[in-house]
């Protein structure tokens, strides 16, 4: 059995492992820190050294021994994050008591801390803020994404700060306590946003107990015993329960919300987690909204004569959802309406198209993405929130990529050419976020008005 010491200076340093892992320097100090190897790199180990797999089958299981007791609790934490690769974290914490076991993943928004824990798209997770600032404009009802928070909790750097700002009723740490939702401070967050970078999102437990005691090992089984997104269908958690109109239009500086009170356009959209600013875009761009539960059949779309169908956000993995959404995708689609899908919308989609979808190694999270429209060459610097992809390798004939990341070249955008039915990656929306693509709902209304006409 080696030490990662011992194989770091087999592999010629930490700058030499890392070229040979194809990982940054960064996640090098990540494994002395913890004394682990992530699995995944072994192969590259194995093939750089002539080391057995017997040489480090060991590695991994030094975590046990850096466990800390409830006895080794460092003064003044209060809280804990513990990772599936036996890292601990030790912290402050803020917000509800209690433990919650998620995806830990990061956000690198500068702006809408209380819209991001809102948007339906982060159920099962727990966000690690790269922003300083949070807590500084306090929270309110009206930068609500959705009617409950689903985010498992939050990970800051600084103390949450008292609020400032004319728009706040409530400070974040009442508002966190009012929805059940923990946070711990005081964390390097940037050594944690660089391990989730160089090591894909883990599993992780975040625990503000009442009472100050922790059980790290239990933490950690738990933390490694939960299964994480990928197979998971979590749509169906956050969907509506009944069907609903919608026709509130987007805020105005002086004015509030507005209503739309004469529609052109009839409009279906599949809750699979749908942030209300997207709703309120929609009905700006003057459709009348009926909202429908993520489990809706073709039956109950088409029984609304729509002149499109809106697909959109949500959580979870897509190739879950799609066992009962795609079928009634597929049937819109054969019917010739419309189709207009962002973020799980895209990704189901391109399920329904004959593609698939994969999850990525890191994923989109912040309202700083980069994007190219392929058909204009313009770049629009988007806001994002997926953990999974559409595989364009898989698109079939018939389907054009639109959109591509510069960030990392994944499929940000599809369309059909045989049938009216387009869809994003990211969120038009907004909110958080830039303007830069508000003109995709817009695009929407003519296509309904081309296809009608």
């Amino acid at each position: 059995m080696r030490s990662v010491e011992d194989i770091l200076a087999l592999l010629g340093g930490a700058e030499a492992a890392a070229a040979h892992c194809q990982v940054g320097t960064e996640a090098i100090r990540k494994w002395r820190q913890s004394r682990s190897i992530p699995p995944k790199h072994w192969p590259a180990i194995l093939a750089a050294t002539g080391l057995s797999l017997a040489d480090l089958a060991g590695v991994p299981q030094e975590n046990k021994e850096a466990v800390p007791m409830a006895d080794e609790v460092p003064p003044g934490a209060t809280a804990v994050l513990v990772l599936d690769d036996g890292t601990v974290h030790w912290g402050v914490g803020f917000g509800a008591h209690g433990t919650q076991v998620a995806e830990i993943c990061f956000n690198t928004g500068l702006t809408g801390y209380q819209e991001t824990l809102t948007d339906p798209s982060y159920a099962g997770q727990v966000i690690c803020f790269t922003f300083p600032h949070i807590g500084n404009v306090g929270a309110n009802p009206e930068d609500m994404e959705a009617a409950t928070p689903v985010a498992r909790g939050l990970i800051v750097k600084q103390d949450v700060t008292e609020p400032s700002n004319y728009r706040a009723t409530m400070d974040l740490q009442e508002w966190l306590k009012r929805h059940d939702i923990p946070g711990i401070g005081g964390l390097d967050t940037r050594a944690l946003t660089a391990r989730i970078r160089d090591g894909g999102a883990p599993n992780g437990v975040i625990s503000f107990p009442a009472d100050g005691r922790f059980d790290i090992p239990a933490l950690l089984a738990q933390a490694k015993a939960w299964p994480g997104l990928e197979g998971m269908d979590l749509a169906k958690e956050v969907t509506a329960r009944q069907a609903y109109r919608w026709n509130e239009t987007r805020w105005a500086w002086g004015a509030g919300f507005g209503k739309q009170e004469s529609p052109s356009k009839r409009v279906v959209a599949l809750d699979y987690g749908a942030k209300r600013n997207i709703l309120r875009c929609l009905a700006d761009a003057g459709c009348e909204v009926t909202v429908l539960p993520a489990t809706a059949t073709a039956e109950e779309i088409l029984r609304h004569d729509p002149d499109g169908v809106f697909l959109s956000n949500g959580p979870g993995d897509p190739a879950a959802t799609a066992e009962y959404a795609v079928p009634a995708i597929r049937a819109v689609l054969d019917k010739k309406v419309p189709v207009f899908g962002i973020c799980l919308g895209h990704q189901l989609l391109a399920l329904a198209l004959g593609a698939k979808t994969y999850k990525l190694d890191r994923g989109h999270r912040g309202a700083n993405q980069p994007v190219q429209d392929l058909q204009t060459g313009k770049v629009e610097i988007t806001s994002q929130n997926h953990g999974f992809a559409v595989d364009e390798s898989s698109l079939p004939e018939g389907v054009t990529v639109t959109h591509r990341s510069l960030f990392d070249g994944s499929n940000e955008g599809i369309a059909a050419k045989d049938r009216p039915a387009f869809s994003v990656q990211y969120h038009p929306e907004a909110s958080p976020g830039p303007s830069d693509s508000h003109y995709l709902f817009h695009r929407f209304v003519k296509l309904m008005e081309e296809t009608k006409g």
